[in-house]
């Protein structure tokens, strides 16, 4: 009987597997859909968020990072990037550089391998457009092109190996569904070195620098949300039930930090700002990133009202507390949120996700030890890429007198409106 069975089993087994990688065209149209979604968020969602926030002088420049961040992230991806996250090695992947080896024909899952490429590009151009913000308005564009491509091939890639691509060593075991360590802590540690290594900005803490445009933000964060959508849904790479709750649960963290941060707002300013609430938008966003194909609704409520509240207090009072100039708030609102994001995926976990032999206390040391790792390395290694890129343009902030006048005239010969 057990022969039998035995028999059965390997008769069966080549049909498993080929269903596994036979392409199906509703998760492959699903796959194209979130990938545009994801491309929506950088150089248009980032780009007005970033904007509206930074100084009328500074618009363009601020904007333009978000753009050559997806120009420049993009070549580099399909040049190395992708091997380096998802090619056979241990600490670091390889056998795909440009993409060798990959045809039309090539399967990751139940989609083309070069879809999953494309989708998993517009990650690593977020990520490093997300650092940005912590560097504005002294950064030479130049240092920040190169930056561009030596951190997602130093930083980013090598990562995303560890946690997604196949690295055992350092994979942890750690849950992070869409990019809570891969993309927010990192990103957010990466333009807070960098902002150390710049120094403050001119008149900082003695000067008001108010926002350019709310209206510009708050659109901005709009398509954020809008494009998050792509971003933790796509993430399961199929259109199935885990999507479907990832969708949704995106959408009610998102619309929790919003009301998260306004109530903490209002309790501490007595005012509820649309800046804010653009900002608890993606603070909920981030939080629920790393968790959002494993928290069901109850979790989704907690996690991005904590996130929206967290937000808020880290810009209002530890922000000054550290007294680092990070300019648009990229390290309190992507990495110290998305550090709780990740702690939080451990915690909660909807039921009808739960695995029967799942142990919290193991998943939460598990979450841990890829938090610091990932803090570690990029601390250290953006700061490296940081020296080399700043070396290799004669420095890495502007002089002073582009600074006063800004970095619109200055370095691109525009302004953000010619009235």
């Amino acid at each position: 009987m057990k022969l039998k069975l035995l028999a059965l089993m390997a008769m069966l087994l080549p049909v498993a597997v080929m269903a596994e990688d036979t392409l199906n065209t509703g998760d492959t149209a699903w796959m194209l859909v979130a990938t545009a979604f994801v491309m929506l968020m950088t150089p248009a969602g980032l780009a007005l968020f970033y904007g509206g926030m930074t100084r009328s002088k500074n618009v363009l420049n601020t904007m333009g990072m978000s753009l050559i961040a997806f120009a420049v992230g993009t070549l580099v991806w399909v040049i190395a990037g992708y091997s380096i996250a998802f090619g056979a090695g241990d600490f670091f992947g390889t056998g795909k550089i440009m993409l060798d080896g990959i045809t039309d024909k090539s399967l990751t899952g139940t989609i083309p391998e070069l879809l999953f490429v494309a989708f998993q590009g517009t990650f690593a151009a977020i990520a490093v457009a997300i650092a940005s913000g912590s560097m504005i308005e002294r950064v030479k564009f130049s240092t920040f092109t190169i930056f561009v491509g030596l951190w997602i091939l130093a930083v980013y890639a090598p990562v995303t190996h560890w946690a997604w691509g196949g690295g055992e060593t350092l994979n942890f075991g750690e849950m992070d569904f869409a990019g809570g360590t891969v993309v927010h802590i990192n990103a957010g540690v990466a333009g807070f070195v960098v902002a150390m290594l710049l120094g403050k900005r001119k008149g900082y803490g003695t000067t008001a620098m108010k926002p350019f445009s709310p209206v510009l933000s708050v659109l901005g964060a709009t398509l954020l949300w809008f494009g998050w959508f792509g971003f933790n849904a796509g993430s399961e790479v199929a259109a199935d039930g885990v999507a479907g709750n990832a969708f949704l649960i995106t959408n009610v963290a998102a619309a929790l930090g919003v009301i998260g941060w306004l109530i903490a707002e209002q309790i501490v300013y007595k005012k509820a700002t649309l800046i804010g609430g653009a900002s608890g938008a993606v603070a909920g966003l981030v939080a629920i990133t790393p968790a959002s194909g494993s928290a069901g609704i109850g979790g989704a409520l907690i996690i991005g009202l904590v996130g929206g509240i967290l937000g808020f207090l880290a810009v209002a009072k530890l922000k000054k507390l550290v007294n680092v100039d990070d300019s648009l708030d990229a390290f309190w609102i992507h990495g110290l949120v998305g550090i709780w994001g990740s702690i939080a995926t451990a915690i909660f976990i909807a039921p009808y996700l739960m695995a029967d032999d799942y142990n919290m206390g193991a998943q939460l040391l598990s979450q841990l030890k890829a938090i610091g790792l990932t803090v570690v390395y990029s601390a250290i290694m953006t700061a490296i890429v940081y020296f080399i890129s700043a070396a290799l343009t004669g420095g890495g902030r502007v002089d002073e007198e582009t600074e006063f006048k800004g970095l619109d005239e200055e370095t691109h010969g525009e302004k953000g409106f010619n009235l």
